[in-house]
């Protein structure tokens, strides 16, 4: 019941904050970390101009629930007490007092999550997360809220 009364808030916290630095590659915690507008995490390898996915955010309540750990399906950002998955295209997130982002759409678990483990592409279907664009960027820190605007 606990977890139910944390994940209905509008507004929660920064986690973790991570870059991917290449295929197949551990992901690289940051703290601080620098957002680009229109680009995403500085020297992430999922960072580009235009794209629907410049960042990826998922719930701690979720991994949790999953027992994945911080970083395994790829995430850039690490929520709590935040419900983003199940949120509308075109909803704007506000990170700190500097950046904000624009969510794309969800993502989808690809087959590489079975290499974690047997079945997780499945099981993570419409639990993975929300891909976002950045509308203004900044820098970010563990601690900083998060909150849907």
């Amino acid at each position: 019941m606990v977890q139910e009364t944390v994940m209905s808030s509008s507004q929660g916290t920064i986690v973790s904050i991570q870059r991917s630095p290449g295929v197949r590659r551990p992901m690289q915690p940051l703290n601080p970390a620098r957002i680009i507008k229109d680009f995403g995490l500085e020297e992430d390898r999922h960072a580009r101009a235009g794209s629907e996915r410049q960042l990826l955010l998922i719930e701690e309540e979720t991994l949790q629930a999953m027992n994945l750990r911080i970083g395994d399906v790829k995430e850039n950002l690490t929520t709590r007490g935040i419900v983003l998955t199940g949120l509308e295209n075109g909803r704007v997130l506000q990170i700190g007092s500097e950046v904000r982002l624009r969510i794309t759409k969800p993502c989808l678990p690809c087959s590489r999550m079975d290499e974690l483990r047997a079945g997780l592409q499945r099981e993570l279907k419409g639990r993975r997360g929300v891909l976002a664009r950045v509308e203004s960027g900044g820098s970010i820190s563990v601690g900083d809220p998060i909150r849907i605007l």
